[in-house]
């Protein structure tokens, strides 16, 4: 188990070892989700400057092939 300690303005270093696991750098965004008494910490999904990029009907490797040259 990998632990740290809380300063008194509530702020934490995440260990290398998790930054490592989550190939987490500056600037990327975290999230956290509570379960019960326990938190699971991730790293959240990059912002997307596509605007389509919420269609996923053809999201296939079919239609990558496809379109590949596009």
């Amino acid at each position: 188990m990998i632990t740290g300690k809380l300063t008194s303005k509530a702020q934490t270093t995440i260990p290398l070892a998790v930054r490592t696991a989550l190939r987490l750098k500056e600037g990327d965004t975290i999230a956290y989700a509570i379960e019960g008494d326990r938190v699971i910490l991730t790293r959240a999904a990059a912002p997307q400057d596509d605007p389509f990029a919420c269609f996923d009907e053809w999201a296939g490797e079919a239609d990558s092939k496809a379109y590949a040259g596009f």
